[in-house]
């Protein structure tokens, strides 16, 4: 067979394959049981840090961030996507003020730290996934 006729064979093979479009995994901010997950811990943690009657479930939390990583890992995000996504300063920000939007509506100021306490309690008692996050000492 000739150059000329092996390339032609080559090409038509190529063009009859499907084509595969590369597909983007969207933000993980974007993906509903990763950012969930990551605001209720920070919300946990930020009524652990406020109220001094209440501590967390380390635990309980620890095996839950690794459970979202592997999450993160089979949906198809590298530990180092993961990584800037945890570390960002802009996604920090943006995570704290929906996280104090949630203490806000209900009911939580910093000037008060009992109500951290109301709150964490209520969390507790719902055995919310908030909640089971934390522990009354």
């Amino acid at each position: 067979m000739t150059i000329l006729k092996t390339n032609i064979l080559a090409l038509t093979l190529i063009a009859a394959m499907p084509v595969q479009a590369a597909v983007a995994n969207p933000p993980l901010s974007q993906v509903a049981e990763i950012e969930d997950t990551l605001y209720y811990a920070a919300i946990a943690h930020e009524i652990r840090k406020n109220c001094n009657s209440i501590d967390a479930r380390m635990f309980k939390a620890m095996n839950m961030m690794w459970a979202l990583r592997s999450r993160a890992n089979e949906l198809g995000y590298s530990d180092k996507e993961i990584r800037a996504y945890v570390e960002s300063d802009t996604e920090k920000a943006r995570m704290r003020a929906k996280g104090e939007a949630y203490l806000f509506a209900n009911g939580v100021s910093y000037d008060n730290p009992e109500s951290f306490c109301v709150l964490g309690r209520a969390e507790i008692n719902k055995n919310s996934r908030i909640g089971v996050l934390l522990k009354a000492k």
